[in-house]
């Protein structure tokens, strides 16, 4: 029988590298299936708490919290789209991307991940796509609800949980939480809250280290 992994993502949907990330781990199940079973549970994680609604350019925003110029920013952005596209995801930021708010994003799949574990994934990657692909704001409400339709989630839910302030307290305790635990950067994937693996690592490394997992709790 294949081995069951818990696997905690923490990660937030602005995130390039956690949806490098994700995408990168779900290839490395498909290919360890017949070894192993994962439950994913996606853990919140906000990487500009204070973003107010409107959001902020994100070239401005790198500038002023890295000190990155535009030139470094457009290499870093090619970066970024090559490593995305080598696990079939498509990024369309540019210098005219914006950064914004995402606590509801994860208020949403807070819920998401109440009423069902494989819609809250579907749902984490509609907002991904939302975000990076179609260049659209996930602290929109409109955007919220379309990719809650889009993840076969229930509408009326999701609209009622996205014009409340259901699960806010919920989220910032897990971020609390997760924090305490020493996660300061993302993505972070914790595996039956024992392993680490940190970053938006390629499928490769992902299955290196499931197996070598799998092994450790393989019965003698």
């Amino acid at each position: 029988m294949p081995i069951a992994l818990k696997i905690d993502f923490v990660s937030d949907v602005s995130c390039p590298w956690c949806i490098i990330g994700l995408r990168g781990l779900e290839q490395a199940l498909e290919r360890t299936a017949d070894l192993v079973e994962a439950d994913i549970h996606f853990q919140p994680f906000e990487l500009n708490p204070m973003m107010p609604k409107e959001g902020e350019n994100s070239a401005e925003h790198i500038l002023r919290k890295y000190g990155r110029t535009e030139e470094q920013s457009q290499d870093v952005r090619a970066m970024i789209r090559d490593r995305a596209a080598e696990v079939g995801f498509a990024i369309n930021s540019g210098p005219d991307s914006r950064i914004y708010n995402t606590f509801d994003a994860h208020r949403l799949l807070h819920w998401a991940g109440i009423e069902d574990g494989a819609r809250q994934q579907a749902l984490k990657h509609a907002l991904f796509e939302a975000y990076f692909t179609d260049q659209r704001d996930p602290s929109d409400p409109d955007v919220l609800l379309a990719a809650a339709a889009k993840a076969g989630l229930d509408r009326a839910g999701a609209a009622a949980v996205i014009a409340s302030d259901r699960y806010a307290e919920e989220v910032r305790e897990a971020e609390h939480l997760w924090q305490r635990r020493g996660v300061s950067s993302v993505p972070a994937i914790i595996v039956n809250d024992r392993w680490l693996i940190s970053g938006g690592q390629p499928p490769d490394a992902f299955e290196q280290a499931i197996r070598s997992i799998a092994a450790e709790l393989a019965p003698a």
